[in-house]
């Protein structure tokens, strides 16, 4: 079954969502993350993806208080993205108690990094890869590199890296559906990897569609604005994904 991550995404402390990763694009949905997570929690969710937005922006993690009380406060996996872009940072990540640490930038840029966050990680690193119009974005979605995405996903197949979460950048907010064929690229570019969908979810349809397109190594699917307006709720989405499934 692939499995359902709502999205928490922090800015001044408040879960916010962005539309295509433009902070000046921001609405804020719930003043107490950690109150959301439980919410998601009693809904029925077992995962939970996090983003430090402003840490995203700054090159460094500025929530790791919050972090640290969302995976106290969610009894499940709690996976932490924005802004880890060297050693210190993961450490804090690590620190925060969160089951998986996700880098991006740092990872396409540096290949020494990646063998370090390889081997302190191992099952636990999740490499994101953003894509705007099929070419990689770093630095929080603000620079667009030549490189290709399906590219750099088979390129890290061969690095030990485990896990992908792959992000459409034009659909993420949007509500505007996913892109299936692009997602469907990246996984079967890199048949090792265990990858994670995020960008345009809007109804339940969409899941629907995802889970049975049957690419075996797409595992999970990040949810943020559909959830937080109310088009499904989490036991809706995880029942439809439990039944496309199978």
């Amino acid at each position: 079954m692939i499995e359902l991550y709502p999205a928490i995404d922090l800015r001044d402390g408040a879960a916010v969502r962005l539309v295509q990763g433009d902070f000046a694009r921001s609405t804020t949905f719930n003043e107490d993350p950690v109150a959301q997570a439980r919410e998601f929690a009693r809904e029925g969710a077992t995962h939970l993806h996090v983003v430090d937005l402003d840490g995203a922006l700054n090159g460094t993690p500025v929530h790791a208080p919050i972090v640290a009380q969302l995976a106290a406060a969610f009894p499940g996996t709690v996976e932490l993205g924005g802004g880890l872009r060297d050693r210190a940072s993961v450490e804090t990540a690590i620190a925060t108690g969160v089951t998986r640490v996700v880098v991006g930038t740092a990872v396409l840029e540096d290949d020494e990094f990646v063998r370090w966050a390889t081997g302190r990680l191992g099952d636990r690193l999740v490499v994101s890869l953003d894509a705007r119009d099929g070419k990689v974005a770093t630095h929080g979605w603000t620079k667009v590199s030549d490189r290709l995405a399906v590219d750099v996903a088979a390129e890290l197949a061969q690095t030990g890296v485990r896990h992908l979460l792959y992000t459409d950048i034009g659909r993420d907010g949007t509500l505007g559906g996913p892109n299936l064929a692009a997602l469907k690229k990246v996984a079967q570019a890199a048949p090792p990897l265990s990858i994670l969908a995020s960008g345009g979810i809007a109804s339940l349809d969409d899941l629907r569609a995802l889970a049975e397109m049957r690419v075996p190594n797409i595992r999970g699917v990040i949810v943020g604005r559909a959830l937080y307006e109310g088009r499904f709720g989490v036991a809706d989405a995880l029942a439809v994904l439990q039944a496309a499934s199978r």
